[in-house]
């Protein structure tokens, strides 16, 4: 009886580990057949016109994406700005175009966004001469916490979306930022499926990024932003901008680093149009 009790129990405690995926699982697809909202296809269309350019089969996962993202990620106003959907599906629409080749449990440590008007202020620190650390003010457009928070300016967000071929989206930023810190920190190298995959990874990023550096110190970054060059993460944050929204010119100018984003998000830009 004993051990029929202690079976027992460890059949539950097995449900109860195994429950919690699977329902996640059913919810969101679930979520996702639901029919999409024809406001939000016009808030798309007037909002976010990159999605246009994808294929129909991605266009309607990237849908279905944004249900299960708005569903599960509250988008919370700050400064006395209150959240509308059209920038809750302006936001989740770009959230999701690194998801659309893999989800990759749909940013899982994040909880919120946090929304502001425009650029919000932050105090860092920095070290100050004789090597002291001072708090220093910076004006930012977006940033993400590996607490679990991405925060954006509502005026950025409009603006990276309005144009999709000037290489410049903060939300894919930010969101980059997000799956780099799955691991709990931000240091350019996402996870990947092996130790060939991080060899190679490494072996790309470090060239391109010392590249940057060197453009960047010559005044001339090139496709790239310079704000690339500050440190790995930013690297692979700002090289995920430009795969999106300029992959012919960066498949032409940097294909080794077009082909390993290509791999990590399972995705070819290039054909979308």
């Amino acid at each position: 009886m004993a051990l029929f009790l202690i079976f027992a129990l460890g059949l539950l405690g097995v449900a109860a580990l195994i429950a919690p995926p699977l329902w996640r699982r059913y919810r969101r697809h679930q979520l996702a057949k639901q029919p999409f909202p024809q406001a939000w296809r016009r808030i798309l269309r007037r909002r976010v016109p990159q999605i246009a350019q994808l294929p129909a089969d991605l266009q309607m996962r990237l849908k279905g994406l944004i249900q299960v993202f708005l569903a599960e990620k509250p988008i919370i106003g700050c400064g006395d700005l209150e959240v509308t959907d059209e920038m809750r599906v302006t936001i989740a629409a770009q959230a999701c175009l690194p998801l659309l080749g893999v989800t990759r449990g749909m940013y899982p440590n994040l909880r919120q966004v946090l929304l502001y008007p425009g650029a919000f202020v932050v105090d860092r620190p920095v070290n100050a001469p004789g090597g002291v650390m001072q708090d220093q003010r910076r004006a930012l457009a977006g940033e993400s916490w590996v607490q679990g928070q991405v925060l954006l300016s509502w005026r950025d967000v409009v603006m990276g979306a309005a144009d999709p071929a000037d290489g410049q989206n903060v939300v894919v930023h930010e969101f980059a930022h997000q799956l780099d810190q799955l691991k709990g920190f931000a240091n350019g190298a996402p996870l990947l499926k092996s130790r060939a995959a991080y060899e190679r990874w490494s072996r790309v990023m470090a060239a391109e990024y010392q590249a940057l550096q060197w453009r960047s110190a010559q005044g001339d970054a090139g496709l790239l932003s310079a704000y690339g060059a500050t440190d790995p993460a930013e690297f692979f944050a700002v090289a995920s901008e430009v795969f999106f929204e300029q992959p012919r010119e960066m498949a032409a100018l940097h294909p080794a680093l077009y082909g390993e984003l290509a791999g990590y998000y399972r995705l070819d830009p290039l054909s979308w149009n």
